[in-house]
């Protein structure tokens, strides 16, 4: 099941892109602006919009850890943001001074790759903003770019329809047509698969183009073994060129948007379609899932981004909600667990989470004992006005056991309040 539950309608013209970190949402437009949306409840930052290109912004993304976010325009520039309080960190200028189609950090945050309309692709180092190395296809503009999982390579896609392969040095390894009239988007799974040979690692990889497909390759790379790219299948249901595709996080979905208005939401392991989503009135021109909650974003021609809600059933591919939901917590970085808090209005416990490096898999294994002997934090509930009374009269350690708590903010416990209604509403006569 899957449903919208937000609709954001700031931009004045088409929006191009759109792109989520662990807390946040980013969106950008024609109307030269990027705009930042806090998930918790899809309010607009205070420093947004960011505002500096002059022409259309094409692309955004944000680095891994979400600190940093970069957009590219038809200005022929590609700039990094600090996501925390929108200023500018730097303005990198394309070489050739042609307009950026599309920009990617690296998996390591090391890097920058922007593609240009002329199709030169330049690769930049994400930490001094300097140019590293630069390249470019024979043909076409650079419209579509993604790297995978490992960072071992990255692909690129051209108005013409071809797919280029490049490692890590900047080296092609590989170029071949992959849509004909062109493509448009692609994007890897983070999970690999495996191909049957020799133990070797592989990426699924989507791509998507002007002749109405979205397909399905399996990419593979080592030093030892080299490279090989395997096309494995095309899935159908869209009637029109297909503009974007990005698959989730834990890889078992694929979405795609189309200029026939339409979003369809595809089983990645069965290739059935499990949703189409209708909403927008115009084309379909991007789609981002969300890296730590079930959500989606997409955006189109007409200026409104959607934001729509999973059912944890979809997750379902044959393992329990249970383990699904506890697999996405395991992947979980320390931003991501810091994001959760905030969500569940525990923001006071953000520091002390991040001094203790808790990440996913930590916060899995958390215990109350673990929470009071090494994180400080008391780990039992008392009521409200005897609390509020401990603490008027300038106690600051815990009642039962005597710890120095890190915070005079009381937090409700919401598990233990429904835990007595339920008990109240079975034992009401």
């Amino acid at each position: 099941m899957v449903k919208l539950i937000h609709t954001l309608a700031d931009h004045g013209d088409d929006v191009n892109c759109c792109a989520f970190s662990s807390s946040l949402l980013a969106t950008c437009s024609l109307d030269k602006t990027i705009r930042l949306y806090s998930l918790s409840d899809f309010t607009e930052l205070a420093h947004s919009p960011l505002k500096f290109h002059t022409y259309a912004v094409h692309c955004c993304c944000f680095s891994p850890a979400g600190h940093v976010l970069a957009s590219c325009s038809t200005d022929g520039t590609t700039v990094l943001w600090n996501t925390q309080n929108g200023q500018t960190l730097a303005v990198m200028a394309q070489p050739s001074g042609s307009p950026v189609r599309v920009c990617r950090f690296s998996p390591d945050s090391t890097c920058l790759v922007s593609g240009a309309a002329d199709g030169t692709v330049t690769l930049w180092n994400a930490q001094s903003y300097k140019l590293h190395r630069c390249g470019s296809v024979e043909d076409g503009s650079l419209v579509a770019c993604a790297f995978s999982p490992d960072g071992n390579l990255f692909v690129t896609g051209s108005s013409c329809g071809d797919l280029t392969v490049w490692d890590d040095k900047m080296r092609c390894l590989h170029s071949e047509k992959a849509h004909d009239l062109g493509m448009t988007c692609c994007d890897f799974s983070s999970q690999p698969v495996s191909d049957g040979e020799q133990g070797l690692q592989c990426f699924r990889l989507a791509s998507c183009g002007q002749d109405c497909q979205t397909k399905i390759w399996v990419v593979s790379f080592s030093h030892i073994l080299g490279f090989k790219l395997k096309y494995k299948s095309a899935l159908s249901g869209h009637s029109a060129p297909v503009l974007t595709c990005a698959f989730s996080h834990n890889g078992q979905m694929l979405v795609s948007g189309s200029v026939d208005k339409s979003v369809i939401v595809y089983d990645i392991n069965t290739e059935n379609i499990l949703h189409t989503l209708t909403q927008h009135t115009r084309y379909v021109t991007t789609c981002a899932f969300a890296p730590n909650i079930l959500l989606l974003a997409t955006g189109s021609m007409d200026k409104t981004v959607n934001i729509w809600q999973f059912d944890p059933e979809t997750l379902g591919q044959g393992r329990s909600t249970e383990g699904q939901l506890k697999q996405f917590t395991e992947d979980w970085s320390e931003d991501d667990v810091s994001a959760w808090l905030c969500a569940q209005d525990l923001k006071d416990l953000v520091g002390v989470f991040k001094m203790n490096n808790i990440d996913g898999r930590e916060l899995l294994n958390l215990t109350k004992e673990s929470l009071a002997d090494d994180l400080k934090i008391d780990g039992y509930s008392y009521e409200k006005e005897a609390m509020e009374n401990w603490i008027s009269k300038k106690r600051r350690t815990s009642p039962m056991t005597n710890l120095v708590l890190p915070s005079a903010v009381l937090t409700p416990n919401r598990t233990l309040k429904m835990a007595i209604n339920r008990w109240l509403e079975t034992h009401q006569k």
